[in-house]
């Protein structure tokens, strides 16, 4: 391959972090609403990751399928696929740690752009 064939990662996610569309949606356009959910998100994912992170391979997989679902329900797409790889290492407890880790860091940009959000209000 020459380093015209080389294709470099886009400057800017293809996907936002949070789907503010979906969410839209899913509130039915009420901006208090999505405030209230995105907050209410932005508070059981700090908790269940603190949890998830001293729990044993079968209580983090029932931590990250919760944190799966209500990510799914904002539209915080990476958020819920990183959640669902918890659940899937929790079988083979090797990969545990570099799941978890990497749903880590899916909630803090999920996190900072709600905490952007609810701060432009």
């Amino acid at each position: 391959k020459s380093i015209k064939d080389i294709s470099a990662p886009p400057l800017v996610p293809s996907e936002p972090v949070i789907d503010f569309t979906h969410l839209g949606r899913m509130t039915l356009g009420e901006k208090s609403l999505e405030a209230e959910v995105l907050a209410l998100f932005d508070r059981q994912a700090a908790m269940l990751l603190a949890r998830m992170k001293q729990a044993a391979p079968a209580a983090a997989a029932a931590f990250a399928h919760t944190i799966k679902g209500s990510a799914g329900g904002i539209g915080a797409w990476r958020v819920a696929e990183a959640a669902e790889a918890v659940e899937r290492a929790a079988s083979e407890p090797a990969g545990l740690i570099d799941a978890i880790a990497r749903l880590a860091g899916a909630i803090g940009e999920a996190r900072a752009t709600i905490a952007q959000m609810l701060a432009a209000r």
